[in-house]
């Protein structure tokens, strides 16, 4: 049962996210008599305890959500998309990615659109080939990937958030850009995070919701500096410039709004993993807006 004047609500400590919900976890907005309960944790942890409808409102990867079509809806507001923000795969100096027939790729989680993209890719180069790919996937927190490729734990790493301002330094070779490969594929922008409701709060509420986080939204990027401290403290990566165009890249036009084309984004994703196999279709909407 939930609770409509106290919700929980759940995202990631990524700058993007700490940006965007400050105001709302600050009460720097007028909340309209709601309190919120927050979170914050890794999104692969989040995409999991999205299984058990921990949270009223909670942050996951726009794959992760089609496993839970049936307890959430997505708003329209909040969502990491857009184009040239996809994420990579890396790899030492000189590796090919069809190199041998036991690669090791390490991924962000299994529920993450980064990994189904690595899958829908595959799917691809298998084609262009004309020979199975078929790796060992090792799931593990993002800012781990990178450490676990240089030790030669894992062949390939894909990797998501702050880590495409830092893999050259640290003597990556990019392989594939997963999402100008999906731009191309598509000619749509990459969905990566969204925004979920609990389908019970139900449509009214839904609505609230999505305007108190436009509203938290639009504080964040009229007042930059308020929200500061809240990212520099959560930020996995503390230098100020990667935390800057962390926020750059990922909060853009689509965050406030997703749009008639990161509409057409989120659906043309889905039928591409149905598609291909990787989730069951659905007759599930998958906007409060679409729900009767």
């Amino acid at each position: 049962m939930v609770d409509t004047q106290k919700l929980s609500i759940a995202y990631s400590s990524c700058p993007n996210d700490t940006f965007i919900f400050n105001g709302l976890a600050h009460n720097l907005i007028d909340t309209q008599g709601l309190k919120f309960i927050v979170t914050l944790a890794d999104v692969e942890t989040l995409n999991q305890r999205a299984l058990n409808t921990s949270y009223d409102i909670t942050k996951l990867s726009f794959a992760a959500f089609g496993s839970v079509r049936d307890k959430y809806r997505l708003l329209k507001v909040g969502a990491a998309l857009g184009r040239g923000c996809g994420p990579l795969i890396i790899g030492c100096a000189g590796r090919k990615l069809y190199s041998t027939n036991k690669l090791v790729i390490a991924v962000p989680g299994i529920g993450t659109t980064a990994y189904h993209l690595l899958k829908l890719y595959l799917i691809d180069l298998e084609k262009e080939l004309g020979k199975e790919i078929r790796p060992q996937i090792t799931p593990m927190p993002f800012e781990k990937i990178m450490p676990h490729v240089l030790e030669g734990k894992s062949d390939f790493g894909v990797i998501i958030h702050e880590g495409r301002f830092v893999y050259q330094k640290m003597g990556f070779d990019l392989i594939c850009d997963l999402g100008k490969w999906w731009e191309g594929k598509t000619l749509l922008p990459i969905p990566l995070g969204c925004i979920a409701v609990k389908k019970e709060i139900g449509i009214e509420l839904s609505n609230k919701i999505e305007k108190l986080i436009k509203k938290s939204i639009k504080h964040a990027r009229n007042n930059p500096g308020a929200s500061y401290e809240y990212v520099k403290k959560n930020a996995q990566e503390l230098d100020d410039d990667v935390i800057d165009q962390h926020i750059g890249l990922y909060v853009n036009e689509f965050t406030e709004k997703l749009g008639e084309e990161g509409e057409q984004a989120v659906r043309v994703f889905f039928s591409e993993i149905v598609k291909a196999g990787i989730l069951p279709e659905s007759s599930e909407e998958l906007f409060v807006s679409d729900m009767k």
